[in-house]
């Protein structure tokens, strides 16, 4: 786990063109760091099968079958769709050491990663992942 944040991602746009293309809540998320209020997300409580993109630069990040139910408030997931999808990065704001996770291809916040919780994953990891962050692609068929 790096602790800062690269200096350059794939994707980058200056914050005036994150705030045309973000609403108000995205743009607070993604680009602020901010947190949506428990179990308001619309993937919270989601079973499509699919994939789950990064809402401000499309990155594919999570796939369904990884999404379980914590019921914390917000989607988890026990891994993302590879490793060098998101950066993990060292957060200790609001007074407590937490893992940020960022999109490795934009660096837009989209939540954290906690482990040892025993919810028996085959990672024992929780990533919680904010619902306005992602965009979920259903699979065809």
């Amino acid at each position: 786990m790096s602790t800062d944040a690269r200096e350059s991602y794939p994707v980058e746009k200056t914050d005036e063109q994150w705030r045309a293309q973000l609403d108000p809540q995205e743009y607070a998320v993604l680009r602020q760091a901010a947190t949506e209020r428990p179990y308001t997300g619309e993937y919270t409580n989601e079973k499509t099968v699919g994939v789950y993109h990064c809402r401000a630069c499309d990155a594919e990040l999570f796939r369904s079958a990884t999404k379980f139910d914590s019921h914390c408030g917000w989607p988890s997931f026990w891994a993302p769709l590879a490793g060098d999808r998101v950066e993990l990065l060292e957060d200790r704001s609001m007074g407590m050491r937490r893992v940020e996770v960022r999109c490795a291809t934009c660096g837009s916040h989209l939540g954290h990663v906690f482990e040892g919780e025993g919810f028996g994953t085959p990672t024992d990891q929780r990533y919680c992942i904010n619902s306005v962050a992602l965009r979920l692609e259903p699979a065809e068929g």
